[in-house]
């Protein structure tokens, strides 16, 4: 019997650290983070607390299938966004495995998934690193596993809106800010984004802010053209929807056979 109350005492005050570590403001949120991420994901974030590298995680920015992001601040009180990719998601192996293969930068490609997913992270802070010398994007800070920290892009907790989110009161301008900014990608970094679309650009103060680059590719990967063509496929969709007279591949990029 005593063994059974130590047990409960033990759950009771490591549920107890994980709230004043993680502080997060509704003990549903808390809730939700303990059944999404395993024991691995939680020990990382406490690491990552523990060395200095954030404070505190204060709710959620956005969930989807491959990855979690929330709001965060850093020892000094600046707003940062905490990314944390599913160790238990299939999406890397039905689909993400061929943005990784073919890449030069990642050669030896792990078997496990967890393993992949690692991986994945570090290909997202890589990528942002690259990206970062040629346009705007959220600045990586760390990366642990498979949780990365951010830049944040918003203010007070409240994330930029993406760009479908936002009337354009002169979307030709905007049309030609995103083209500027692909090619400034491709010209000055030979980076891919690989997905790009108004879902993947936020537009905080007026600017567009390219984000989510995992899955981008250098363009040595063997099919980086093909990606190159379905990011401006994508944005010619969303402008074409808006009345811009768009610009096909081989006028945006000539110099690509």
């Amino acid at each position: 019997m005593s063994e059974k109350i130590d047990e409960k005492l033990k759950k009771r005050e490591e549920r107890y650290d994980r709230e004043r570590r993680f502080r997060i403001k509704s003990s549903e949120d808390l809730e939700t983070l303990e059944e999404v991420f395993d024991k691995r994901t939680l020990l990382t974030i406490l690491k990552i607390l523990n060395i200095g590298k954030l404070k505190e995680i204060t709710g959620v920015l956005k969930a989807g299938k491959e990855s979690r992001v929330y709001h965060g601040l850093d020892p000094q009180g600046k707003e940062v966004a905490v990314k944390i990719f599913l160790t238990s998601s299939n999406i890397f192996r039905q689909g993400r495995l061929k943005y990784i293969q073919g890449d030069p930068r990642f050669k030896d490609i792990p078997h496990d998934t967890r393993s992949l997913v690692d991986m994945w992270a570090l290909k997202e802070y890589k990528n942002l690193e690259l990206a970062g010398q040629a346009i705007t994007v959220p600045a990586p800070i760390y990366v642990e596993k498979n949780v990365i920290l951010l830049q944040f892009i918003g203010k007070e907790g409240k994330s930029a809106p993406h760009l479908r989110e936002v009337p354009l009161e002169a979307p030709a301008g905007w049309y030609k800010k995103t083209l500027e900014m692909m090619k400034d990608l491709h010209d000055r970094v030979k980076l891919v984004h690989g997905d790009l679309s108004e879902y993947n650009i936020l537009v905080p103060d007026g600017y567009p802010v390219f984000i989510d680059f995992a899955q981008a590719v250098t363009m040595e990967h063997p099919e980086a053209k093909l990606f190159l063509k379905r990011d401006l496929e994508n944005l010619n969709h969303y402008f074409n929807g808006l009345g811009v007279k768009t610009r096909p591949f081989e006028k945006v990029f000539p110099e690509i056979e």
